[in-house]
This record gives structure tokens, sequence and C-alpha cells, in this order.
């Protein structure tokens, strides 16, 4: 470009307001790729001077990586010149003068002056507006996130309300087809010397009773456990003492010959949550009668060591495949050879809650036919 042209373009009052004041950078760029003018924001967003600027190549301001494809690129658009943003689609990215690249949008015009083509590049830097896109698209997965696990929680509660229907149906109709026939055949027990008689079915509409609140309490602690609404309430007591007097709440329901047999080895006294305790102790221990069969031992064992605390409960009953001891301590899970005895399969699932929230673990062994361990573990304070 010669000294008068240069002078003609400049000298135009509107082009040069817009030239300098403009918030945008401004290249004018000769046919043969050098820039032969440049803006003050060009300057500014670049880190040069005008005068390290002006003859040079317009790659200079590119990116290393691509200046060799941004040749081929600038002959094609000098052999057809029109006004369109450059890189449609793409992310473009341009480089200062201290080697800093930075995403940029540039958009492509075109003229001529004295027969010679020109291009004007107007470049905008867009960092700010790129970290506030990716700023808005981590809130956008964030919010998906929430909205999925939202839906995976609906999904589930409604899974878990259908099998709750389904495990009610089965499970309530025993113990309440139990409750009708004895009070049916109560009233037929009148007299004196069917007392023994009454007593029996009066015993068994109080098993039927308490199987059926068993059952609710289950669910309502797994609702609890689900809202995060389970609380630790913890005193000092004796441990042994305490396994005591669940053992022999649970006397009444050993079968014929089984026999608990409890051991406790170090210390006694624990600082922890009763009634976590006793939920976790009862659902193991009740556990361990109800899949064992007449005549068998089963072992509860309680030691403190160094600050843990170690539970044993050791059966001799049917024990769990092994095929499904992965999904013991999911929701509603009843192992396949539990046959016709009755449970709800949330116990497990809320006993392993329970020593979550105690700060422990919980772990079992089980051989199919032999038997099964159940070990837990948790802080003593």
């Amino acid at each position: 470009m010669t000294e008068h042209s240069t002078l003609s373009l400049e000298s135009e009052a509107g082009f040069k307001a817009l030239f300098e004041y403009a918030t945008v950078g401004i290249l004018v760029i000769s046919a043969e790729g050098r820039i032969e003018l440049a803006n003050p924001c060009i300057e500014k967003l670049f880190g040069y001077k005008k005068a390290e600027l002006i003859g040079q190549l317009v790659e200079i301001l590119i990116p290393e990586a691509f200046r060799h494809n941004h040749v081929h690129h600038r002959d094609g658009y000098f052999n057809r010149p029109k006004a369109r943003p450059m890189g449609y689609g793409l992310s473009l990215f341009a480089r200062k003068k201290d080697g800093f690249e930075f995403p940029v949008e540039i958009s492509l015009g075109h003229y001529q002056l004295d027969d010679q083509e020109m291009a004007v590049a107007f470049v905008t830097d867009i960092t700010e507006n790129k970290r506030s896109q990716e700023e808005l698209e981590a809130r956008v997965k964030e919010r998906t996130l929430e909205l999925t696990q939202s839906l995976e929680r609906e999904k589930e509660l409604s899974d878990m309300k259908t099998r709750f229907v389904s495990m009610a149906s089965h499970e309530f109709r025993t113990p309440l087809s139990a409750i009708l026939s004895s009070l049916s055949l109560i009233d037929s027990y009148s007299k004196e010397e069917h007392q023994e008689k009454r007593k029996k079915h009066i015993d068994r509409i109080k098993s039927s009773v308490k199987n059926l609140t068993s059952i609710l309490n289950d669910f309502l602690m797994l609702d609890k456990a689900e809202q995060g609404k389970l609380e630790i309430n913890k005193e000092l007591f004796d441990l042994a003492e305490f396994a005591g007097d669940i053992i022999e709440e649970l006397n009444g329901i050993l079968k014929a010959g089984q026999k608990i047999i409890f051991e406790q080895v170090g210390e006694r006294k624990i600082f922890q949550d009763k009634k976590i305790l006793r939920n976790i102790f009862l659902n193991l221990l009740s556990n361990a009668i109800k899949y064992s069969p007449e005549d068998k031992i089963i072992r509860f064992t309680i030691e403190i060591n160094h600050n843990i605390v170690s539970v044993q409960v050791i059966d001799e009953g049917i024990g769990i495949p092994k095929k499904e001891q992965q999904n013991l301590f999911g929701k509603f899970y009843r192992a396949s050879n539990v046959n016709n005895i009755q449970g709800t399969g949330l116990g497990l699932n809320i006993v392993k809650r329970y020593v979550e929230l105690l700060d422990g673990i919980v772990s079992f062994t089980s051989k199919q036919g032999l038997g099964t361990t159940f070990i837990v573990k948790f802080p003593q304070k």
C-alpha cells in the first residue's frame, strides 16, 4: 500500500473514528497477508505496538500450530472474498506477543483500494464469554445430574412402593389369616377346660401381631434412612448386659432345641447408640434363628479390643448361595433358598445402614447348607 493510499484511507473522518475508538480489534490486511493497519484495540489485545505489526504477516497473531494452514485459508479467502465469520463452527485462538493464547471470534470483510484487494478482520476476545459459557454448561450439567438423580430416586420410590404392595399382600396375609382363624376358634373354646387351648391361640395372635409390627417397623426405618432422618443418641452402658437382655427377649422365638451361646471378651462398657445397636443385634440374631433348623446352636460373641467392637453372629443354618451373596444387602432381596420362610428382604439393608451410621462395617461369610457368619465392627466410642 502506498503512502498516498494510507493517508487517503485514514483521512476519512468516519472511518478514522470507527477505527480509533472501536471496542473490537480491527486489522486491514493486504492480499499478500501483511498487516497494513491495526487499531489501538489490536495493540491492547495482542500487546504489540503499532509499529511492530505494520508490514508483518498476519500469521504473527496466530498460534504456531495453525500458522501453516492459515496461509492456505488466507489465499483461499482472497480468491473468493466475501463478508463472513471466520472458522464458522470452530473454536478459534489468537496469540499475544508474550505467547499467551486466547479464544477469539473473527469476522471478515473486504474492499478495494487503488485496485488492491484488502481484507478487514474484526477480532473480539471472547475469554470472558467462553468462561461464562463453560460455567453455564457446568451448572447445566450439575442441574441435569440433580434432575437425573431425582428421577432415579422417584423411580426407586415407585419400584419400592410396587414391591411393598407385592410383599405386603403376601407377608401380611399369613399373620392376618392366623389372627382371624385364632379369633374364630377362641369363641368356640368357652369352657374352663379349654383354657390351655385359648392361651395357645392368644399366643398365636400375639406372635402374628408382633410379626406385622416388625414388617411395618422395617418400612418406617427404611423410609427414615432414605430421607437421612436417622439420628444417633450415644450413652455409656454395659454392652454384655445389654446383649443378655436381647438374648432373653429372643428366647421366646427360638425353635425346638435351638440355643444362643453368648460370649463377651475384653471390656464391657461402650459409648454408643443403644437403639441402633438393639436393631442390629435383633436383626442378625432373629435371622440366625429363622434360617436355622431345630436343635442348632447360634453363637453370639462380642470382643472389644483397641477401641474397636467386633460382633459375630454364627449360625448353622441354610446358608446363602454363592452366586447370590453379592446382592444380600440390597433392598427387598431374598435368597432363592429361603423357600416359605417369612421375611421382607429389608432387614440386612437396614443393618448395613445402621452400621454405617456408627462409622462401622458389616461383612459375612457363608456356605449353602453349612451356615452363615455375620461380622460387625464399629468404634467403641
